[in-house]
């Protein structure tokens, strides 16, 4: 089955697509081959494998299913302010592992520019200039 807009689709609840690589935030947005979705107020998300990289797609898949946020590592502005101006929040300059990732948004947390602290399992912010 194809990834579809109407396959993601789900009633008003605010939801979350976080490009992964290996289970954590991948480096590149362009370069994605796997998203994971989740839903706010859900226990489980969905694991989706794309068919080749392309961020056109992802940006249409993401606009085009009424995605709220996004959650990423490096992204091209022209991508950014694209998602931007159709009114997704763009989560980008993360690193870390996705189970990281996903409580710190639930608990509404997660900031662009989070870094995960292998040794304290905590943030760290401050190293962007």
């Amino acid at each position: 089955m194809g990834w579809t807009p109407d396959l993601l689709r789900n009633g008003g609840a605010k939801r979350l697509l976080v490009v992964v690589q290996d289970r954590r935030v991948a480096p590149r947005f362009d370069l994605a081959m796997e998203v994971y979705l989740v839903q706010e107020g859900a226990e489980g998300g969905k694991t989706l494998i794309l068919g080749q990289t392309s961020a056109e797609k992802l940006c249409h898949l993401i606009v085009g299913s009424d995605l709220a946020e996004v959650v990423c590592g490096g992204i091209e502005d022209e991508h950014y302010q694209y998602l931007t101006w159709k009114k997704v929040r763009v989560i980008d300059n993360v690193i870390g592992p996705l189970e990281w990732v996903l409580g710190r948004w639930r608990e509404g947390r997660l900031q662009p520019g989070d870094i995960f602290d292998h040794c304290g399992g905590e943030s760290v912010q401050g190293l962007s200039a």
